[in-house]
């Protein structure tokens, strides 16, 4: 009889043969017996099978149809602002009702992945527009942008937290920690053009020497590579969804702090704020091998790949432009290959150096004691 794998393990969990906790105690006990670690992949799945990219397609095409003729609906009555306020609004809450009974089927009995991300899409997408036909009874829409936003942003996180809380789709993750950065934006922004003035000076707005809103999304990487790690721990041996809902907030978390340490270092200019840079940098992959990450690091770092070519081909020629970017690309490479190449044992070393810390006997396990 052929021994059993993660995979198989995940394929039961994923069957409903075997909870999350009875596929981790299973591998736990594997394992130890083996003697080594667990093995060291980090999941992750889009989809699994044409399958599932064949049902998707169809639910595309009858989401884009349905949602062409509620607009249409709209726009060719005679009065579209009273239809939007009856009609219209009344027809998307439909379409996140139907959304919801077909998640039913195709997320809690089918367990398709591709497919449930595309209905909690529409499910966001469907809610929204009830909320804030509701919101404009509570504020005025156009001198309380702030408010707006903000109370939007709460009732969409909630009304995605309950869509977790029945389905348990890992992606859900993503959307709800959008919400958060809307809300952040809100908080720590400026009440003029709320969205728009972030963009238009972003390497001010991004600073924290210079900006509040440098800040929001400083704290909103923390915040989500918490909730991230909240999951990881629960979930060690990365059997189940506990640890793929952490996947997707690690890659919300990354960017969000590359980000605003980036532009404020790179801000200081060459010398302490480089050093301080390549400091950060190496923290951060540290960080990465301590908790098994593979995608925070690689999100992380190709997201600062594109801030510095992006802010190297505003303030340079295009030769030197491409000289910085192909340097940046050269260097970024080797790192990542090298890390890519020997992570296991690099973990393994950096986790046996390291002094016993709270949450250590919670992450992956990197030996058997």
């Amino acid at each position: 009889m052929a021994d059993l794998t993660q995979a198989d393990l995940r394929a039961a969990v994923a069957a409903g043969h075997l909870t999350e906790a009875q596929a981790a105690s299973v591998q736990a006990l594997a394992a130890a017996r083996a003697s080594h670690r667990a093995a060291e992949d980090e999941p992750f799945e889009l989809f699994r099978g044409f399958a599932e990219i064949f049902v998707t397609v169809g639910l595309g095409i009858l989401i884009a149809g349905a949602f062409g003729l509620t607009l249409t609906a709209g726009v060719l009555l005679p009065d579209p602002q009273t239809v939007f306020a009856t009609g219209v609004v009344a027809i998307y809450a439909v379409w996140a009702v139907i959304a919801w009974c077909l998640a039913e089927y195709f997320t809690r009995r089918r367990r398709m992945v591709l497919p449930s991300i595309l209905l909690v899409l529409t499910y966001g997408a469907s809610v929204m527009p009830p909320m804030i036909w509701a919101l404009g009874h509570v504020y005025d829409l156009q001198s309380s942008p702030k408010a707006v936003v903000l109370t939007l942003a709460v009732l969409m996180a909630g009304a995605l937290v309950a869509w977790y809380r029945r389905f348990r789709l890992p992606f859900t993750m993503v959307l709800i920690a959008l919400c958060g950065l809307a809300g952040c934006f809100v908080i720590f922004g400026s009440t003029n053009d709320l969205f728009t003035a972030p963009f238009t000076s972003f390497n001010e707005t991004m600073d924290l020497r210079n900006s509040t809103l440098a800040l929001g999304t400083l704290i909103f990487g923390l915040v989500a590579f918490a909730g991230g790690m909240w999951f990881d721990t629960r979930d060690p041996y990365r059997m189940g969804r506990a640890s793929a809902s952490g996947f997707w907030l690690h890659l919300c978390a990354a960017p969000a702090l590359v980000n605003t340490l980036a532009m404020t270092f790179i801000g200081m200019g060459p010398g302490l704020g480089y050093a301080l840079l390549g400091l950060s940098l190496g923290l951060i992959a540290m960080l990465a091998l301590v908790i098994d990450r593979r995608s925070f690091l690689t999100v992380g770092i190709g997201y600062l790949i594109f801030l510095v070519s992006w802010l190297t081909d505003a303030e340079t020629p295009t030769r030197s432009w491409f000289e910085v970017s192909a340097t940046v690309l050269f260097f970024t490479g080797i790192v990542l290959t090298a890390l890519g190449a020997f992570w296991t044992d690099l973990r393994i070393a950096l986790m046996r150096a390291l002094p016993d810390f709270p949450g250590k006997a919670h992450l992956p396990p990197y030996k058997t004691e």
